[in-house]
């Protein structure tokens, strides 16, 4: 018998996605799911809506609470979150990468460094290097991975999963998905996976 699946729906510079992707293995774990994970970019999606950057950055007030809330909530996991001095980041090429790694034994780890990179070690993941550091201490070819990541065939599957992500109505990130049914933000991880295994 089949596991069911939980889709989880992702924006490397999204601080509330940092905070759902290093908790959703281990809840995969106890309840037995599977995680499909679904990198988009969020950039898009606000575009879509007509705005021309973060509501993080549009609305202060909102984006300082944030950021109080994302350090409390890692404080809370016992995690070393700290702010970054780039945001938000350019993700495009950890996206792709993402992407590229559906399905391979090291698609969990590299989404979790590079959140960790981002949000707990303050570096900027938009940055080459950084990805392609993390790449190598995953054991991988990171020249290899680099250019399948920039095939077009692979930067067409972004394309057509953010198109996917406006399709479905998603306006932030996170997102969970069970079926047609949307669940938004880290807080509602736990209700999602209710929902997945009560079906």
């Amino acid at each position: 018998m089949s596991r069911p699946s939980l889709e989880f729906w992702y924006e490397f510079a999204s601080p509330y996605s940092y905070l759902s992707a290093l908790r959703i293995g281990e809840l995969a774990d106890k309840h037995g799911f599977d995680i499909k994970w679904k990198p988009f970019l969020l950039g898009a999606i606000f575009k879509s809506q007509g705005m021309a950057d973060t509501p993080a950055k549009l609305f202060p007030a909102k984006g300082n609470y944030m950021w109080m809330d994302v350090a409390r909530t890692a404080k809370k996991y016992g995690w070393r979150f700290q702010k970054p001095t780039v945001f938000p980041a350019f993700a495009l090429q950890a996206a792709r990468i993402a992407i590229l790694s559906e399905g391979q034994e090291w698609e969990k780890s590299f989404c979790e460094q590079v959140f960790q990179a981002y949000f707990e070690k303050d570096l900027d993941i938009g940055q080459d290097n950084v990805i392609q550091d993390i790449l190598t201490s995953l054991g991988l070819d990171a020249q290899d991975v680099w250019q399948q990541a920039n095939s077009d065939d692979n930067k067409n599957k972004l394309k057509a999963q953010t198109q996917s992500a406006i399709d479905l109505g998603l306006f932030g990130a996170p997102t969970f998905m069970v079926g047609e049914e949307m669940f938004w933000g880290d807080d509602r991880l736990e209700q999602a996976i209710e929902y997945l295994l009560g079906q």
